[in-house]
């Protein structure tokens, strides 16, 4: 399941659909707005996306990462929206067997996810100046192959 929100992310919502008794690993990352990029201070973050898009193109990286990597399960969501230091920006959990196919999946969604949708991020700074950040996508999976 992927996912764009314009609600702050409820963590234990988005690990329940993840529990399975064959699952010997869980590995999450979580996506947070820091005050700093690039020597700036920054004070907040503002996403848009191209929601229909970010979200097929969300499945198919998903997708992509249980048949590459043999997982359980994997959930993905995005904010969109004005966001404040320290909130939540993504979330990405898998479930597997065993743990290095949890932290290579993990990994490859939100590289995966940080290339190809959709999304644009605008950084407010200190100094009172805005500026569109990692902007650039490119469409099909990735050149390098994930191991599995």
């Amino acid at each position: 399941m992927f996912r764009i929100s314009p609600t702050p992310l409820e963590l234990p919502a988005l690990r329940a659909p993840l529990a399975d008794a064959r699952a010997g690993a869980l590995v999450t990352f979580e996506g947070w707005v820091r005050d700093h990029n690039e020597g700036q201070a920054v004070q907040s973050l503002a996403y848009e996306a191209y929601v229909p898009l970010a979200e097929a193109e969300g499945e198919r990286i998903l997708a992509e990462a249980r048949a590459h990597f043999g997982l359980l399960g994997a959930v993905a969501v995005h904010r969109v929206g004005h966001l404040a230091l320290g909130d939540l920006a993504v979330w990405v959990g898998v479930t597997a067997a065993h743990r290095a196919a949890a932290f290579e999946a993990c990994r490859y969604i939100i590289d995966e996810a940080k290339s190809r949708l959709p999304i644009w991020k605008k950084e407010h700074y200190a100094s009172g100046t805005t500026a569109w950040i990692n902007c650039a996508t490119r469409a099909g999976p990735a050149t390098a192959k994930p191991r599995g």
